[in-house]
């Protein structure tokens, strides 16, 4: 699939910003997580211990993810 050079930058500005959002709201579930988990917010534990595990995989595992999907078939 050739895009056009304008095309292609967009799409490639796009999926970096998509990328970073997943990053960050990894990174924010996590915090949330061990806030809940150390007590600081008022919810069980076990919920806490769940939104930090699965922050941890959105944000080391969903971005690999994303970007092999993006892959052209010649790379």
């Amino acid at each position: 699939m050739n895009l056009p050079a304008q095309d292609a930058e967009a799409l490639a500005k796009k999926r970096f910003i998509a990328l970073n959002l997943i990053r960050i709201t990894g990174l924010v579930l996590v915090l949330l997580g061990i806030a809940i988990a150390q007590g600081v917010i008022d919810l069980p534990r076990m919920v806490g211990i769940v939104l930090a595990l699965f922050g941890l995989y959105d944000f080391f595992f969903m971005p690999r993810m994303l970007a092999n999907r993006w892959k052209s078939p010649d790379q």
